[in-house]
C-alpha cells in the first residue's frame, strides 16, 4: 500500500449498510465489505452468519488521511450505529453484526477511545456504550456480490435498511 495512504477497520452491523456512507468521499480510496475477529481462515458469507466463526461483518477503508483524517471517519462512523446494543445492529441480530472500531496504530486507538468517551459523557443514550475498540486482525474481503451492494442491487438495499430500523435510529438519536 502507498505509504500516504492508510486503513479503518469498522463494524456496524450489515456491511451493505456501511459502504456508502464512506464511498465516494474526498480521500477515500476504497471501501470494501468483509470480515473481522474471528478464529477461522479464509470464511464464508455463509461461516459467518452462522455466527460460529467468531468474524464481525466490516468494512476496511483505504483513505489518505492528508485529504480525509481519521477523525473524520470516526465522525461518520459512530452515527450510523446503536452504539449501546451487544447483540447486533437494528434487524440484524448475533455477535457477527456487533459494533467495534479495530484500530490500526496507537493514533487510531487514542482517536477511537477519545471519540467513545465523549459519546458517553454526552449523554446522549440512557444505556452503556458497548461498541468495542479492538486491534486489527486479519480482514478477509467478502465475496464479491457483497462489494458495493448499494450500487449493484439498489431496490434489494434500500428495501433492506428500510426494514432494518436504522434510517430512524440514526435520525433520532444522531440527527442526522
Amino acid at each position: 500500500m502507498n505509504n500516504d495512504l492508510e486503513l479503518a477497520t469498522f463494524a456496524g452491523g450489515c456491511f451493505w449498510c456501511m459502504v456508502k456512507p464512506f464511498d465516494e468521499l474526498p480521500g477515500i480510496i476504497d471501501v470494501v465489505s468483509g470480515y473481522s475477529g474471528g478464529h477461522i481462515e479464509h470464511p464464508t458469507y455463509k461461516d459467518v452468519k452462522s455466527g460460529t466463526s467468531g468474524h464481525y461483518e466490516v468494512v476496511q477503508i483505504t483513505f489518505n488521511p492528508s485529504l480525509f483524517p481519521y477523525e473524520k471517519l470516526l465522525e461518520l462512523y459512530w452515527p450510523q450505529i446503536d452504539p449501546t446494543d451487544e447483540n447486533g445492529q437494528f434487524h440484524d441480530r448475533g455477535n457477527q453484526y456487533r459494533t467495534a472500531i479495530f484500530y490500526h496504530n496507537e493514533k487510531q486507538k487514542i482517536l477511537a477511545e477519545n471519540t467513545k468517551k465523549e459519546i458517553v459523557a454526552s449523554s446522549r443514550f440512557k444505556k452503556p456504550i458497548v461498541t468495542e475498540i479492538l486491534p486489527a486482525s486479519v480482514f478477509y474481503p467478502a465475496e464479491e456480490y457483497h462489494q458495493k451492494f448499494y450500487k449493484k442491487n439498489p431496490n434489494e438495499y434500500k428495501s433492506d435498511r428500510a426494514k432494518s430500523g436504522r434510517d430512524e435510529f440514526i435520525l433520532s438519536h444522531w440527527n442526522h
